[in-house]
């Protein structure tokens, strides 16, 4: 009878792991660790061409390899370069602490025991504590590791959002917190969410903020949406607002025109950071739909309003809404694309990254190329970000010519700050998940992953807010074809396929000879010295031209 029932349990526990995500999470797990081609050789050109003074591109290179090995468990890099790990202090070790949960993402069962070393401490036991920045990051790694799967960490996240009064420790907390319980609207985590956005701290309020968002994410709660919004009308946080703003923006995802009550209220508000919530609403609720009036509303805004962060959100957001037609989107926004107004050009960029991500398309192609010489910065490291979006995944072939430009960026000494991070960040983008995973807002079934919408709407927000940039990792989906037999095991077959195997193939390790005349000594010539020789070269010509001369009779 024992063995009757728990052959009965048997398919029930099988079926339990495929609708948890359990069993998914798990055979991707073991895949991106098997084939990860991760060049861990190119990364330390890139740490040796970056300046470790320079703390913009060295945080920018933690978040690179983070992305390069999310999800293969390796962090080789990490453990080979404490030394020069350890020059991050303050927000950027809160970033490399949270970088180890994007690599260790999935690992449900030993993700706190991966962790343990970087998480606050019960009663101060086990010597001293780490930075409270560490413990932040660790929180908000968490909620990287569990993200959608959270069940197991919620209170562990909560007790520790409650036992400490740090802000920083809150904010990693409310962040972990919103992406471990996403779209729950687990009603005990917002109340101590809100809690903490009551206490007016600049910092803990714009995580709570975010957090809510995730939480409450497409539920169109009325009732919750009024008290965050009535609650920005009452700070005086720019920080606050815009933490707010955009998790107003997630909890209306997928609501179309029932959130539009909301999103009235919003564009037609003073503040220009509740306007700039209103289009990413507009894109979160219109996701993947290509809404007429979602777009008429975003292109009208992006035109007319007065603040260019505003302006730059309603260019972006036509990204979202446009997703599920990706050819459509260059189209729309091509004039935008040529705008006088350098943020509606960046603007342009993302949306075009966002709806052609992984497609590699032409037309994409075409709009960033001349973006990717722009004589503004931030428009240039826009460009270099959308197009690893839309190139990520594609063949060697096409995409040689643009990894050749992301180093020349990364290693040129003179280049600005803002591009060289740009091409760090999309340097980690195309070989992202150890070469193995693409960017996928859709599934199969052409319906928009939530997760991942969610994810790419908070990563935009790394303009105002670094640490969000982690949030990208969770729109990666790997590129496997994995075969399952009645017991959901892999059994051992083979796939013919009839493509050329280049197709398929992996980028060549770069190898160190590459390098090898970078070391050599540039003579330096003087000017007057030039001026001499070229003196002496027209005398000695002149002097050619009179000994023909008198040859002649």
């Amino acid at each position: 009878e024992e063995k009757k029932a728990e052959e009965k349990k048997e398919p029930i526990a099988l079926l339990r792991s495929v609708l948890s995500g359990e069993l998914p999470v798990n055979l991707h797990l073991e895949f991106l660790y098997s084939h990860n081609a991760a060049d861990l050789l190119l990364l330390k050109q890139m740490r040796s061409a970056v300046e470790s003074r320079n703390s913009v591109c060295h945080s920018a290179t933690v978040l690179c390899n983070a992305l390069m090995h999310a999800g293969t468990t390796v962090d080789t890099f990490l453990r080979e370069n404490l030394d020069w790990l350890s020059r991050a202090t303050n927000w950027a070790r809160f970033s490399a602490t949270a970088g180890m949960g994007v690599i260790h993402r999935g690992q449900l069962n030993e993700g706190r025991t991966l962790m343990g070393p970087f998480l606050p401490r019960e009663g101060g036991a086990g010597g001293a504590r780490p930075s409270p920045y560490t413990e932040g990051g660790a929180l908000y790694a968490l909620g990287l590791i569990h993200a959608n799967h959270g069940e197991g960490i919620l209170p562990f996240l909560l007790e520790s959002s409650r036992s400490s009064n740090n802000e920083v420790i809150q904010h990693g907390a409310c962040l972990g917190l919103g992406l471990a319980a996403l779209g729950s609207g687990n009603e005990e985590v917002f109340t101590d969410m809100f809690r903490i956005l009551r206490t007016d701290g600049a910092i803990a309020g714009e995580g709570a903020g975010v957090g809510m968002g995730l939480l409450l994410a497409g539920s169109g709660a009325g009732d919750k949406q009024q008290q965050i919004l009535n609650y920005c009308h009452k700070t005086q946080h720019e920080k606050i607002i815009r933490g707010c703003s955009v998790g107003l923006a997630l909890t209306a995802y997928g609501r179309e025109e029932e959130a539009e009550p909301l999103i009235e209220q919003m564009v037609r508000d003073s503040d220009p950071i509740i306007r700039y919530g209103a289009c990413l609403a507009t894109a979160s609720a219109y996701v993947a739909t290509g809404n007429n009036a979602g777009i008429r509303r975003l292109l009208h805004v992006a035109v007319s309003d007065v603040s260019d962060d505003v302006r730059r959100a309603a260019v972006m957001s036509l990204g979202f809404v446009l997703c599920s037609t990706p050819s459509q989107c260059p189209r729309v926004v091509k004039l935008l694309a040529e705008s006088y107004n350098p943020h509606v050009r960046y603007g342009a960029a993302m949306a075009v990254g966002i709806s052609c991500s992984g497609t590699g398309m032409k037309e994409a192609v075409a709009l960033l190329e001349p973006m990717l010489t722009d004589a503004v910065d931030f428009v240039q490291q826009g460009a270099l970000i959308a197009m690893a979006m839309v190139m990520v995944e594609q063949s060697e072939q096409s995409l040689a010519p643009f990894r050749k430009r992301l180093m020349n960026h990364i290693q040129d000494d003179r280049e600005v700050t803002m591009t060289k991070m740009g091409a760090i960040m999309a340097q980690g983008i195309i070989d992202a998940g150890g070469r193995n995973v693409t960017i996928g807002l859709r599934a199969k079934s052409g319906y928009p992953r939530m997760t991942a919408v969610l994810s790419m709407l908070v990563f935009t927000q790394y303009w105002y807010w670094y640490p969000l940039s982690y949030f990208i990792s969770l729109t990666f989906v790997p590129t496997a074809f994995i075969g399952l037999d009645s017991q959901l095991k892999m059994p051992m077959c083979s796939v013919t396929s009839h493509c050329k195997p280049s197709l398929f193939a992996y980028p060549a390790p770069v190898n160190l000879d590459d390098k090898k005349d970078k070391g050599k000594l540039v003579k330096a010539v003087l000017s007057t010295t030039a001026k001499a020789k070229a003196k002496a070269a027209k005398k000695a010509r002149e002097e050619g031209k009179e000994a023909e001369g008198m040859d002649v009779d």
